[in-house]
């Protein structure tokens, strides 16, 4: 996996991973056009972004069709391969994950995250007898996967539900997926609350949102640049970046291959100038909407309840 982006090491996996990631939602979405989202995920794992962010939901399966074109053309032996799936219960996690290997033309999957760990009970749907991560586990064993994490982008203490509700289990995770950037530091912040669990626990920290979907911009509070260097500066593994653009491959690695970890008087410097802007969320709305919810949208996709709890709750 060599190139211009520097590694680091995934938690406790033993695997390095590039320090930026390309993010897999922006390589389907309709105003970028086939050949341009092929040319993107291949220029950027030539030039060392090697980490593959991607999942089942994303642009109806469109993000990891292509990104799976690319993998199939010679490419699957360079990438360190994540995708996610929406799934709680075990018939509809499997699907998901079957129906991921045949987009992403692989037969394994490197990490497979259970997505959009928002709601409390998530956890406990997940961890449930007949939830996603028997499936997870039975699809481990099976070959089809390697690392298991979840990711979520609503309220740190849900991580930390999650967390808990691992360990209650057994469980530790591989990775954990969460925003981290300069607005994060002052509104339910994901990195004052979650990553120093995950450090302790060797964890692997997966840093999303780093532009918060290009809307920190708007702030005119900081610069693309500072914004990741930023979450470069915190103990992410990778940080993940969306890329729709064949010039912001360039950005992003220009990022990575000049990193050099941000003072502390530098980082109380710039989170100062983005306090103002942060307050309340405003520049966060993965955070205090329901617009980057696609399962709150589509509450299919979770699949049916336990049957025990249904069981239960009949008259």
């Amino acid at each position: 996996m060599a190139g211009e982006v520097p590694t680091r090491a995934l938690g406790n996996t033993g695997e390095q991973v590039s320090i930026i990631g390309l993010g897999g939602w922006h390589l389907g979405v309709s105003y970028v056009d086939h050949a341009t989202s092929l040319k993107i995920i291949r220029t950027a794992i030539d030039r060392g972004i090697t980490f593959m962010d991607n999942s089942w939901d994303y642009n109806d399966g469109a993000s990891e069709t292509r990104m799976g074109e690319v993998l199939a053309g010679g490419y699957r032996d360079k990438v360190f391969l994540m995708t996610k799936v929406d799934g709680r219960s075990y018939a509809e996690a499997m699907r998901q994950l079957e129906e991921s290997l045949r987009r992403l033309r692989t037969d394994c999957i490197d990490l497979v995250q259970h997505h959009e760990v928002i709601r409390y009970e998530d956890p406990h749907r997940i961890f449930d007898e007949s939830g996603a991560q028997a499936a997870l586990l039975d699809a481990r064993q099976q070959g089809k996967l390697r690392y298991i994490g979840f990711t979520g982008h609503k309220d740190p203490h849900i991580h930390l539900e999650t967390l808990a509700v691992a360990r209650e289990h057994g469980f530790r995770f591989d990775a954990s997926q969460m925003p981290l950037n300069v607005m994060d530091a002052h509104y339910r912040s994901f990195e004052q609350v979650v990553l120093p669990e995950l450090v302790k626990d060797g964890i692997g920290v997966l840093g999303m949102k780093p532009l918060g979907s290009g809307i920190i911009m708007k702030s005119e509070t900081a610069t693309a640049m500072e914004c990741l260097q930023y979450a470069l500066s915190l103990p992410t593994a990778v940080v993940i970046t969306g890329i729709d653009r064949l010039e912001y491959i360039d950005q992003a690695c220009e990022a990575a291959r000049t990193y050099h970890a941000m003072t502390p008087e530098a980082i109380r410097t710039l989170r100062e100038r983005t306090r103002a802007a942060a307050r309340g969320g405003r520049f966060e709305p993965f955070k205090t909407t329901s617009i980057f919810d696609a399962t709150a949208m589509n509450p299919d996709w979770l699949g049916q309840e336990p049957e025990h709890v249904q069981q239960l709750v009949q008259k």
